[in-house]
């Protein structure tokens, strides 16, 4: 990494100070970027600008996972049904996280577009919109929340003793789901305005409290009520909440890189439409890649709990190692739309193949250390020794797709921040649906490779999202995007 940084460096015409110790640098360099850098993302090191973006997005989608494991690890002490309950019921608030994720896109883009013209008056009145769109969105599933909990989760097939006990966990969530819509809009807008540092503290206070939380209203520790697994939902929401308030708190702070003042809290019918029009390709992105991943877990399941438990564990492994990929490829999307917006797309473009080199020599690493760790890595999680096999089968196969799916990331990431979320959906949708699932289906059951062919099938359609990311984005299409 020091050596490419300095690379840069000296190619951006700032060489480093002689003497200068590249590592202390760099240590610099990150402690700014989780402190709040006031960098201007259009100028200078595009080395440095991908690190200051990145480091704080990479620990805030770390905060987000750890959440995830300790909330669900709290709730497992209550039993099956509290499970089921959050299972089901997280998995209709999917709609909500797609039409956050969508708005969050869309919102980045025009954002990170107006911040690169050195437009702030335009930027936050982009921000106001997709802020008042996310509220619209929520009300509908906020009424369901309110008055139809019970019927919902028996929608979804939960029996009559989840629906007993688990209800308010239900109607909580769903009541209070504007928080989720705006953890994930206003976030969102700050980094594209470039300041991802105050989004990293925002998942940290909100997710923070959530866990402080957690175990006292579940389980009546101290002066709380035991609330049962409608008190994670509580928790839950209020640290979500005390999140947002932060959030709102930042937003109307004169200092910082982005200011809603006032006078701009008001309907503007144009701005909107554009923001509708960009979040429904990153909408339809979110559903395509969820229901990707059902489908081969359905497929999974015809060769047992031992294969499908092996599964599982090697996604959520997969997962939580990527989270720096995720970082480096949201940091691209950043950058392309504020160069754009600077009337820069060269120094766009080099950005998004600088953090793709970047991304693949990380996942590269990634990769030789599942190869080599892959037992080890799946045994922290069971001692089953079917389940261990098939999860380490299952790491050492992907991670042959990790060097052209680290340029994908990226490349999708970047289509995105130009205000492009067609052309990552078409991707998206080809890749998955239309070559994956049938590939899938066809090695595993067809033609009797079973698991294996379930793993080169990801292998397959990881290598084909990123040359045809790669592709598609040399093109340059993405240039002439307006928004």
């Amino acid at each position: 990494m020091s050596n490419s940084y300095e690379t840069e460096t000296a190619l951006s015409g700032q060489l480093p100070e002689p003497g200068r110790n590249s590592i202390s640098k760099l240590w610099q360099d990150v402690r700014e970027a989780i402190a709040g850098s006031q960098q201007d993302f259009t100028q200078g090191s595009i080395g440095r600008a991908i690190l200051l973006l990145s480091v704080p997005m990479v620990l805030e989608l770390v905060m987000e996972s750890v959440f995830a494991v300790v909330d669900i690890f709290f709730v497992s002490k209550l039993g099956a049904d509290a499970v089921a309950t959050v299972g089901l019921t997280e998995s209709m608030l999917t709609l909500v996280y797609a039409l956050a994720i969508g708005l969050a896109m869309a919102a980045t883009a025009i954002v990170a577009r107006r911040t690169g013209e050195k437009d702030k008056a335009g930027a936050s009145v982009a921000a106001v919109q997709a802020i008042m769109v996310g509220f619209l969105c929520s009300l509908p599933v906020m009424i369901c929340g309110l008055f139809f909990a019970e019927d919902v989760l028996r929608l979804m097939g939960a029996s009559s003793a989840i629906v007993e006990s688990g209800h308010m966990f239900t109607a909580v969530l769903f009541s209070t789901n504007i928080v989720i819509m705006m953890l994930f809009i206003i976030n969102a807008i700050f980094r594209g305005v470039g300041d991802a540092a105050i989004a990293m503290r925002v998942l940290w206070l909100a997710n923070g409290i959530n866990l402080v939380l957690d175990p006292c209203l579940i389980f009546g520790i101290g002066p709380f009520p035991e609330m049962g697994v409608q008190g994670a939902a509580v928790a839950t929401s209020i640290g979500r909440g005390i999140g947002v308030a932060f959030q709102l708190y930042k937003l109307q702070h004169k200092s910082g890189r982005i200011h809603i003042a006032r006078e701009q809290i008001k309907l503007n019918l144009s701005v909107m439409k554009r923001l509708l029009r960009l979040s429904l390709g990153g909408i339809g992105q979110f559903i395509i890649a969820t229901s990707s991943w059902i489908g081969l877990m359905r497929i999974m399941s015809v060769f047992g709990s031992e294969s499908l438990a092996g599964y599982t564990i090697a996604v959520r492994i997969i997962v939580f190692s990527i989270l720096p990929s995720w970082g480096m490829s949201n940091a691209a999307a950043t950058l392309v739309g504020q160069n754009l917006g600077a009337g820069k797309p060269e120094r766009a473009e080099k950005s998004v193949w600088m953090s793709g080199l970047i991304n693949m020599v990380f996942l590269i690493g990634i990769g030789i250390l599942f190869n080599i760790y892959a037992d080890f890595l799946v045994r922290l999680f069971t001692d089953e020794e079917a389940v261990i096999a098939v999860g380490a089968q299952c790491l050492r196969y992907i991670s042959y797709g990790y060097a052209a799916y680290a340029y994908g990331m990226v490349m999708i990431q970047a289509f995105n921040g130009a205000g492009d979320t067609t052309t990552p959906t078409k991707i998206n949708f080809f890749c998955f649906w239309l070559f994956e699932i049938p590939l899938a289906y066809l090695l595993a059951l067809k033609f009797g490779l079973n698991e294996r062919g379930v793993f080169i099938s990801i292998i397959a359609a990881e290598s084909l999202l990123g040359i045809a990311g790669m592709l598609l984005f040399k093109r340059g299409r993405w240039k002439e995007r307006t928004v």
